[in-house]
């Protein structure tokens, strides 16, 4: 994830415009749950924020224009966006938007620091960048019931479900980037299914399947798949017998740098000594 596009292609770009392609045609309004949960989210931090914003850019269709007045962005013209514009290369003036939003759009970027740096430079002096993004706890059932799976029928591994960063890597990636202010964190949500195949549904209808560049193109057979089913069972159902699919959903704020924003304390600075605040002997060593 933190490659850029020139080192290694991690995701195929050209298969996830498909893939939106299809799912825009086919069922994503069955499975846009997790799209329209963290919607309602971003809203309620844009509420906390309580700011306006003029020129706004949303990266990512799916799911509808969150802010309105929103420009909205995404790599082909599926979702019906009003600008078709990959992520890697944003077509946006320096310092020429007052806020970048996005949801659930750019786990799939092969260069994300790249695209935050673009992301930071198009927006004005304290402009807003706030997105969700899968975290890494997403799918660590299906993950393991498939590596598991694999590791038994045919003795090595293939990457089948996307490598999601974490909340730490993005934390530092916004820091990397330039982006002041910067705050991470996230939730999990666990939705239940019946079987291992209506979760795989749900990804393709999200337009989510595997997507990674060095996937294994062979076709694994029914076999592989009815054993992974039984591991994913037999590990992780609970007493009703539904399995459980983790969604970590991590959410980033950061702002443009600017005059304004509140600084840390240069080291030394402190008015008052800690050992009094604590009432405690120094001892200087």
């Amino acid at each position: 994830m933190v490659n850029t596009p020139n080192d290694i292609e991690i995701f195929d770009r050209a298969l996830i415009r498909l893939k939106r392609a299809r799912a825009a045609a086919g069922g994503f309004s069955d499975a846009d749950f997790l799209y329209t949960w963290t919607k309602n989210n971003l809203l309620d931090r844009l509420d906390v924020i309580q700011r306006t914003h003029e020129r706004v850019v949303q990266l990512g269709a799916r799911g509808g224009r969150i802010m309105d007045g929103a420009v909205v962005c995404d790599l082909n013209d599926a979702f019906k966006p009003d600008v078709v514009a990959d992520e890697e290369f944003l077509p946006f003036a320096p310092q020429s938007l007052d806020c970048v939003i996005s949801s659930l759009d750019m786990h799939s970027v092969n260069d994300l620091p790249g695209a935050l740096l673009q992301i930071k430079k198009a927006l004005k002096p304290d402009g807003l960048f706030i997105a969700a993004m899968f975290g890494g706890e997403s799918l660590h059932e299906l993950r393991s019931s498939l590596s598991e799976t694999e590791m038994v029928m045919r003795g090595g591994l293939s990457p089948r479900v996307f490598p999601f960063a974490d909340k730490q890597e993005l934390g530092g990636l916004l820091q990397r980037a330039g982006f002041a202010l910067p705050v991470v964190d996230s939730e999990i949500i666990t939705v239940t299914y019946a079987h291992i195949f209506k979760l795989m549904e749900d990804l393709r209808n999200m337009g989510e399947s595997n997507v990674i560049a060095a996937r294994d193109k062979a076709y694994v057979g029914k076999e592989f798949f009815m054993r992974a089913a039984q591991h994913y069972a037999s590990k992780f159902a609970e007493s009703d017998g539904r399995i459980p699919a983790s969604f970590e959903i991590i959410f980033l704020i950061g702002w443009a740098p600017h005059d304004s924003q509140q600084k840390p304390l240069q080291p030394g600075s402190a008015q008052n000594r800690l050992a009094d605040a604590l009432k405690a002997k120094e001892t200087k060593l």
